[in-house]
């Protein structure tokens, strides 16, 4: 099979940090000190990625930099004999492609920007909001159902108690052991109309398919198209399944998901988790009160 590659997809606007993501992406807004595109780039890379296409905008000229060597700040750390922190600025080792999205027509739109990089190798396409923290990445999970069945793969969870209608969910025909054939994909349904509790996630594996599908596309669509569209036209020709990942997910598009990771994150620091809970545990009352 062919070697799987990477796509991000960060071309967004980011409006609901504004103004700080007025200039700053909110793809490098940090956790501690890691920004969050960071942990999406190195999930890629832990599950055998090398080479990396990221969707950008106008705005997103500093992700380029942020990705390449810094000569200055090097030569700096180097001088300092300062091993440890030249050791945190490397750049992640992959090869890294950039192309820009001009307009924000959607992410059908993206997908056909990735046909050229990606030819006919299948594909992995992670939205850098959505940070999974997994023993096994969960762009390998994706990669290790592909190279079983020959077909694209979402990551999905089941949502048994709560409202999915702000989700993508899906509809299937079949369960074996936690991969789902998947017949339909509706997003955000209106609550009691959904197909299921089973909703998907911020990570795809693609095959070259998708790209025969988003062709077929009824010209009638205008202005802003999901995948959600192209990925029904896979469903349809049953060339669709769907893994329920292990792993915790967490969403840093909106300010209080990226508050909650934060506290997360944080938890998971051997040179912060001890202070930290001491902090909580002496000001539990007045920070809740």
């Amino acid at each position: 099979m062919k070697k799987t590659k990477g796509v991000i997809f960060a071309a967004g606007y980011g409006t609901r940090f504004l103004p700080a993501s007025k200039t700053v992406p909110k793809e490098l807004f940090p956790l501690i000190d890691v920004p969050a595109i960071d942990f999406t780039v190195k999930e890629l890379i832990d599950s055998g990625i090398e080479d990396i296409l990221i969707i950008t905008s106008r705005r997103k000229k500093v992700l380029e930099d942020y990705l390449d060597h810094e000569m200055e700040l090097e030569s700096i750390l180097k001088q300092e004999s300062s091993e440890e922190k030249l050791h945190k600025i490397e750049p992640l080792n992959a090869n890294f492609h950039f192309v820009r999205q001009r307009e924000m027509k959607g992410t059908a739109d993206a997908l056909k920007l990735c046909k050229s990089f990606c030819g006919d190798s299948p594909f992995v396409v992670a939205y850098p909001d959505d940070l999974i923290f997994s023993e096994i990445p969960c762009a390998k999970q994706l990669i290790s159902v592909y190279e079983k069945t020959g077909k694209s793969v979402l990551s999905v969870k089941e949502l048994k108690d709560e409202d999915v209608s702000r989700y993508g969910v899906i509809g299937y025909s079949e369960k074996k052991d936690n991969i789902y054939k998947v017949t339909q994909l509706v997003e955000k349904p209106k609550q009691g109309t959904e197909l299921s509790k089973v909703v998907s996630f911020g990570r795809y594996l693609y095959t070259p398919d998708i790209f025969a599908a988003l062709e077929d596309l009824p010209s009638t669509y205008q202005g802003e198209i999901s995948q959600t569209e192209p990925l029904n036209i896979l469903a349809k020709q049953e060339k669709l399944v769907a893994l329920e990942f292990d792993g915790q997910r967490f969403d840093v598009g909106a300010p209080f998901g990226y508050l909650t990771t934060i506290i997360e994150y944080a938890l998971t620091r051997p040179n912060l988790a001890p202070r930290f809970k001491i902090y909580l545990k002496n000001n539990w009352e007045r920070l809740v009160s």
